[in-house]
């Protein structure tokens, strides 16, 4: 039974300054747009020879809305000097991702509608003449390997021979001509090559069972040298630069995912290299250019790195002590590693991004990613943690609005997707829109999030809608016991798995939450795991052991599905699902809305026929946060 706290109870966690929220003044409502449209400029980019920037910047084109399009401008040192030349033409989607190719070449990918069926697009930089390099229809494609080398090819797997495999293909980046150079037999479900970017090893998966196959050159052919059962981890992370041994994140024997280093002939002796305690490690770095490793990065309730090299380590503390009071994060740099996109920012700003000239130790502003959100007018996001009903720990973060006193606040919970992911420390566009607006939110780890080893992730098999679903109730109970939320307003919203814990948590515990928002979420586990992409056919008997099997399994599945037990929803609901999203099928928001229908509940619906997972085009998110907002205003007041 809920209750409120007593008056005046002040919240009592690790970190936590009633100063920091309560004594400032609330500062100005900013407009929807400010925190979710796309940023004026950024993903700046350097040309391999550091004689260019490469930057996207919205732009609209034909009258249709802005999209992000790649420009290029010339370097001065670390100065932009002239004017910038647009070298893209997108008018459907932003481009999501572009990266030099030397520093003649830009490639990037895009997809349809938000169907992620990816192509693989090479543009000129010096003749802006542009090559589909995967001109195929239904196909998803990726880059492989950018073959830093070669100047004149990449490796791209694509699915086209058959839509449930992933081929590897040397791909000529200025006429598109195209050499197979490793044919999937059936089974594989990744490749990993050499620093000379042949394909050595593959990973076969039978849906329960992961193993490794090695081979020496491109020459011979693959061998067994390592297998596991999908609960044990042995990822290869890349070779070492002797192109035989190669380092992989492994849980072998252990509790939480260490770096190792692994001879393939002796590939049952893990060499330990690193590993934390308390979390899993999150992956490694390496100097290409020096031949050496040169990071671990992980997370505990910030992001961490533990370096091998001192050059790193010292290059790291010096960009640093240009910027202090912000996270520093190396984004790209030069192939001789003298100049870098430095990324600065923390809780409270997306912040600003630089040149960072190494051996000058200088720092040259490019601009900032959001300067429209003065950083003081922004929430402080506290690490916290509570218990769970049997014991285990859970982790998260509290926005906490500023201007307020941090007692019986509105709240929104706010489960992450996967639901096999984490959340982590850092400006959150939503935390920042919501807490802007009054409300307290509260992200929590629930078992099964990664990082905290394989227990932990183990924890959440079978337990969708369950002890899963308990993790984020005993969380809304913590910020009642804690003072903070007030019990009578409180709205859970998440995307993706985040949405099904919304509709689950309407469904199991319908008295708990005064609204909710499911986005892009799961609603009948039945007919989820009939409608995945093709691709993910493979992973099938695997998503059976960690989620349920259909035949085996039925009961409990139709038992933890929202949409078969809608007669037990009565909290308002706003449900938002993109037309072409391949994971979550438009059909699982439709069967939610027509079950609440059927019982004479309004719930409000939002489709969007030019998206897929998630809501990407800035005039689809714009319209989705308003009616959130409003939505979230009229039920939690």
């Amino acid at each position: 039974m809920l209750t409120h706290p007593s008056h005046g109870m002040v919240p009592q966690f690790p970190g936590f300054d009633p100063e920091d929220s309560a004594t400032v003044e609330v500062p100005p409502r900013y407009p929807i747009t400010e925190f979710f449209r796309n940023p004026d400029r950024g993903f700046y980019r350097l040309s391999d020879d550091g004689a260019m920037l490469a930057f996207m910047e919205p732009v609209s084109i034909g009258g249709k809305p802005a999209r992000m399009n790649i420009f290029v401008q010339t370097l001065q040192g670390s100065q932009p000097v002239g004017e910038p030349r647009r070298l893209t033409s997108e008018t459907e989607r932003d481009i999501s991702h572009y990266f030099w190719k030397g520093s003649d070449t830009v490639l990037y990918e895009r997809d349809f509608n938000g169907d992620e069926n990816f192509h693989v697009i090479a543009v000129d930089v010096h003749s802006a003449r542009i090559t589909d390099l995967t001109p195929f229809e239904g196909v998803r494609a990726g880059v492989q390997d950018d073959l830093e080398d070669d100047p004149d090819h990449i490796l791209i797997s694509h699915n086209r021979r058959n839509p449930e495999l992933f081929d590897v293909y040397r791909v000529n980046v200025h006429d598109g001509s195209t050499e197979c150079v490793a044919e999937n037999p059936g089974n594989v479900v990744g490749w990993q090559t050499d620093h000379e970017g042949r394909v050595r090893m593959a990973l076969v998966s039978d849906g329960l069972d992961t193993t490794i196959l090695y081979r020496p050159d491109e020459s011979h052919s693959f061998q067994v040298i390592i297998q596991t059962d999908f609960r044990t981890t042995v990822s290869p992370e890349f070779f070492d630069f002797d192109n035989h041994w190669f380092y992989a994140l492994s849980n072998r024997g252990r509790d939480k995912l260490a770096l190792v280093r692994i001879n393939p002939d002796r590939p049952d002796q893990e060499e330990l290299v690193f590993q934390v305690d308390e979390v899993d490690l999150d992956g490694a770095g390496y100097s290409r250019w020096r031949k050496v490793l040169t990071v671990a990065v992980y997370q505990t309730h910030k992001p961490q790195r533990h370096f091998f090299d001192e050059l790193s380590r010292q290059r790291h503390e010096k960009a640093r002590k240009h910027l202090p009071g912000y996270e520093v994060t190396f984004q790209d740099s030069t192939r001789d590693e003298t100049k870098f996109i430095l990324a600065a920012y923390n809780d409270r700003t997306p912040g600003g991004r630089y040149i960072y000239d190494a051996e000058l130790d200088t720092i040259s502003k490019l601009g900032d990613i959001n300067p429209a959100l003065p950083e003081a007018h922004m929430a402080p996001v506290y690490p916290i943690q509570y218990k769970s009903r049997d014991g285990l720990t859970i982790h998260g973060y509290l926005t906490l609005p500023l201007g307020r006193p941090p007692q019986n606040l509105p709240c929104v919970v706010n489960p992450h997707g996967g639901p096999w992911a984490r959340d982590s420390w850092g400006f959150n566009p939503e935390a920042q829109f919501l807490a802007n607006r009054g409300y307290a939110v509260l992200q929590m780890n629930f078992r099964g999030s990664t990082g905290y080893g394989r227990e932990f992730w183990e924890a959440s098999f079978g337990q969708w809608g369950l002890a899963m679903q308990d993790d984020i109730t005993d969380g809304v109970h913590w910020l009642i016991d804690q003072g903070i939320a007030d019990p009578e307003r409180v709205a859970i919203y998440g995307g993706s798995y985040g949405g099904y814990a919304t509709l689950a948590g309407i469904t199991t515990t319908p008295n708990l939450y005064a609204a909710a928002v499911d986005y892009v979420g799961v609603s009948n586990l039945l007919t989820f795991m009939n409608t995945i992409p093709p691709y993910w056919k493979p992973m099938l008997q695997k998503m059976h052991q960690m989620v349920g099997d259909p035949e085996k399994d039925r009961e409990r599945l139709e038992a933890t599905s929202p949409a078969l037990n809608a007669e037990k929803i009565t909290t308002p609901l706003l449900i938002a699902q993109g037309a072409h999203d391949p994971r979550v099928n438009k059909d699982e928001s439709d069967q939610m809305v027509a079950a609440l229908q059927k019982r004479g509940i309004d719930v409000e619906y939002i489709v969007k026929d030019n998206e897929g997972h998630g809501f990407h085009n800035d005039e689809n998110k714009f319209e989705f946060y308003q009616r959130m907002e409003a939505f979230l205003e009229t039920h939690l007041k």
